[in-house]
């Protein structure tokens, strides 16, 4: 069953998540692609997560197809204008790739490269509008395509904004995204399952498929660091010193992910687990989860 069909069909989905490597070498990637492909619906493949300079999102995606893993191709608007941004879709197209997320990007000056000049032509909704107009038959322009895509569009939304005012925007932009054809929205690390049921709630009225976002915790200064630097994502006092004091760090960090995705059962359509180097342990989660 495809990520789409697994979408349309209303169970609750999986996917995972895999950053491709600065480098060649992509053993160790595919091995974690892998060790997953038979629990997830699909795999997102980052496209130079944080601004740093690494492989391809296309290639990465092109291989995992090749191994029978249905890959969402996430696209960032920092790097490329319009026309490579549309010729990268129907590239993608091409090699097989069904599923797009459209996301603006993070500035240059944040990553490892901050001398590099920015692009943002387009953002995520201009993006998404753009993969309407694709699937239509027609380019940016108006020009018609000879054979167009079909691609399931989705994007992303943050539950846990810091205060009211940012909520609002964050459900603003979640409509606008939606106008322009998002199908799903896969969201920042929840770790607050009140607050995410608040959002929920909020968005009832949409008509769109989500997925909570699980980040594990691999440990206290991760956490601590989340909620210093990454906004909208709070890691409450309890989660932490629960890690604090446990011997089997990796354990906590299993069932306080457990927890969380048993808890969004009725809450949303499925969960994006962001395993951050830790995809051995997604078997043993979702293991638990069925429990």
């Amino acid at each position: 069953m495809s990520f789409r069909e697994a979408l349309e069909s209303g169970k609750f989905v999986v996917t995972a998540e895999v950053g491709p490597d600065k480098g060649t070498d992509i053993e160790h990637l595919l091995k974690d692609a892998d060790i997953v492909k038979n629990r997830v619906d699909a795999i997102n493949v980052t496209d130079l997560q944080s601004s740093v300079m690494r492989l391809g999102s296309m290639a990465v995606c092109h291989l995992l197809v090749d191994r029978g893993i249905d890959p969402i191709f996430q696209v960032t608007c920092r790097d490329r204008n319009r026309l490579a941004l549309q010729s990268d879709l129907l590239s993608a197209w091409v090699l097989g790739v069904r599923n797009v997320l459209a996301l603006t990007g993070d500035h240059p000056t944040l990553g490892d490269h901050p001398q590099a000049k920015p692009v943002f032509d387009l953002d995520s909704v201009t993006l998404l509008e753009v993969i309407r107009k694709l699937n239509s038959g027609s380019d940016m322009a108006g020009n018609e395509l000879r054979g167009a895509p079909e691609f399931l569009p989705g994007a992303v939304v943050n539950p846990g904004a810091d205060n009211e005012a940012a909520l609002e925007l964050q459900i603003m932009k979640m409509e606008k995204k939606i106008e322009a054809g998002a199908r799903f929205f896969q969201t920042q690390g929840v770790y607050d399952l009140d607050a995410f049921e608040k959002f929920m709630k909020r968005i009832e009225g949409f008509h769109t498929k989500v997925l909570g976002g699980i980040i594990l915790l691999k440990s206290v200064g991760m956490a601590r660091y989340m909620n210093r630097n990454v906004a909208g994502v709070f890691v409450p006092e309890t989660l932490i010193q629960e890690l604090k004091t446990a011997e089997d760090k990796a354990r906590v960090s299993i069932n306080i992910a457990v927890r969380l995705i048993k808890g969004m059962k009725d809450l949303c359509d499925g969960v994006h687990i962001m395993a951050l180097g830790w995809e051995s342990k997604i078997p043993s989660i979702l293991d638990a989860v069925k429990e």
